[in-house]
């Protein structure tokens, strides 16, 4: 196997180099002070310009196709066939982009960022603007360069959720939208829920800790990971051993930092679940950014907004903010917890309106990249947007166009991994209860270690060894199906709202 170790030492020097610029990409949102915006562009820029031409230089096309002759006789799913199969993907993939492009996507996202913050800040969308047409025009060229069967948000999508195509996309979203809207439906016609409480004093302090006590109680490993504060909470991850997981904290709004923190513990537990076997090898990932946010929702939500959860730890959570929630029960901190109302903040929606956001960003990300809609028209459609689906519309561009850092990061194509995700997390939480016995028994005892192990054995430790498609049907024994996640949906919100029956989920 001469031919393939060369080949994992080179791609293990290459993911060391991506590795450092990821390092780069963290302290640049979180303790960067803002001066150094360029000087950081550069480096970025440098760094990936330089990974790039490494990963598409002659000597990786040799050994790779030296070893894959050399791996032939090989089974098909042997560790070096799964691990070539990969690699060429990756390979084939990147040959078909310039340098000048990747050089010119990585400086422009680096300095992008720094636009988006300040134009959040402002709320002014204006500011941002030009550097939003010029990352749409560099997308546009990454599709052509990628190509594609059907439509050029193929070349992008397939990025983030290899193999699927927009239009199976749209597939999804037109099978889940009318169990949504007749969910939406019956809770706006029940008993609406005061959710007060959680607007209540929470002093930062209070909040980081009990964020920490959680997340080491899910299985989080502080020893090979830390918690930070940022503009827009997310995960990152320099090796197995060096997972970091950031949060932002509003004083009375409690779900903002607390739910964050464990969505992105969710990811973290992803991160360091791997393989050790798979270290710096091109094994150590996930298989797709959908599975990966399978694990977050799953956690977050279906997890960590249960009532047998809270059960276990609303007196913590009383004791870490003293006087603030002694008279409020557990009940209505639960339901409180579970409102479902129309919100003009994505990472800070209910389970049942939170795929409409989604939906909202995917066909935006549509028009922006066949040109239907205008970069200098982007507030307004917005907005009508978020008339149309969730019936509110933002005071400005903040709460509106400007609040995810997604775009900035030229991460088009990215959006809709978040609702397919969110379907797959119910789809695995069913399969595992099906297979493990007493979980809910020892959930209810805030025992999360058969849950974690499950999910360690059937997603994590796979690595990338196979395409999402190929994963669920391993972990589930049936494909990605969306019937789990309205099933759980109806259920849950029935006993929330009081509701007399949950709908036929289909």
């Amino acid at each position: 196997m001469q031919n393939y170790n060369a080949l994992l030492a080179r791609l293990a020097e290459i993911t060391h180099l991506r590795r450092a610029s990821a390092v780069l990409g963290w302290d640049q949102q979180t303790y960067m002070p803002g001066g150094g915006g360029m000087a950081r562009a550069q480096q970025l820029t440098a760094l990936r310009k330089l990974t790039h031409e490494m990963f598409t230089a002659p000597q990786t096309s040799e050994l790779l196709a030296a070893a894959e002759t050399e791996c032939a006789g090989l089974e098909p799913e042997s560790r070096e066939r799964l691990t070539l199969r990969l690699v060429r993907r990756d390979y084939d993939k990147a040959v078909k982009l310039p340098l000048s492009l990747v050089a010119e996507l990585a400086h422009a996202t680096a300095t992008g960022h720094q636009i988006w913050v300040r134009a959040r800040e402002h709320s002014d969308f204006s500011a941002f603007a030009p550097t939003l047409e010029h990352l749409i025009d560099l997308m546009r060229q990454q599709a052509e360069a990628y190509g594609y069967e059907e439509r050029p948000y193929d070349a992008l999508l397939d990025k983030y959720e290899p193999g699927m195509k927009t239009s199976e996309v749209e597939a999804v979203f037109d099978a889940l939208r009318p169990g949504l809207v007749d969910l939406v439906r019956r809770i706006g016609a029940a008993e609406q829920i005061d959710d007060s409480v959680l607007r209540r004093d929470f002093d930062k302090e209070g909040q980081q800790l009990f964020g920490e006590y959680v997340a080491a109680r899910l299985g989080y490993d502080f020893h090979r990971g830390r918690l930070d504060e940022t503009v827009h909470p997310f995960c990152t991850s320099f090796s197995r051993n060096d997972v970091r997981i950031t949060t932002r904290y509003e004083r009375n709004w409690l779900p903002a930092a607390l739910m964050g923190t464990i969505h992105e513990t969710g990811h973290a537990l992803y991160e360091q679940g791997y393989d050790p076997a798979d270290d710096d090898t091109p094994l150590q990932r996930a298989a797709s950014s959908g599975v990966h946010e399978s694990q977050s929702r799953l956690w977050e939500n279906i997890v960590c907004r249960s009532r047998g959860f809270w059960k276990v730890y609303y007196p913590e959570l009383q004791r870490h903010f003293p006087g603030v929630l002694d008279e409020v029960s557990l009940d209505s901190f639960y339901r409180a917890l579970n409102r479902v109302t129309p919100s003009m903040i994505r990472v800070e929606a209910d389970e049942v309106t939170y795929c409409l956001h989604i939906m909202l960003r995917f066909e935006m990300e549509k028009g922006l990249l066949d040109g239907s809609i205008a970069v200098s028209d982007v507030p307004a459609v917005w907005n009508e947007k978020m008339r149309d689906y969730l019936g509110i519309v933002p005071a400005n561009d903040a709460e509106g166009c400007l609040q995810d850092v997604h775009w900035s990061g030229a991460s088009f194509g990215y959006f809709p991994t978040y609702a397919l995700g969110t379907i797959l997390s119910a789809q695995l939480f069913d399969k595992a209860r099906s297979e493990i016995s007493g979980l809910d028994s020892a959930m209810a005892q805030g025992d999360f270690s058969g849950l974690l192990a499950w999910l360690r054995e059937k997603i994590h430790r796979q690595g990338g060894r196979w395409l999402p498609a190929e994963l669920v049907q391993r972990a589930c024994g049936e494909p990605a199906q969306s019937s789990s996640y309205l099933n759980y949906l109806n259920s849950k919100f029935a006993e929330v709202y009081r509701l007399e029956s949950a709908s036929q989920a289909v």
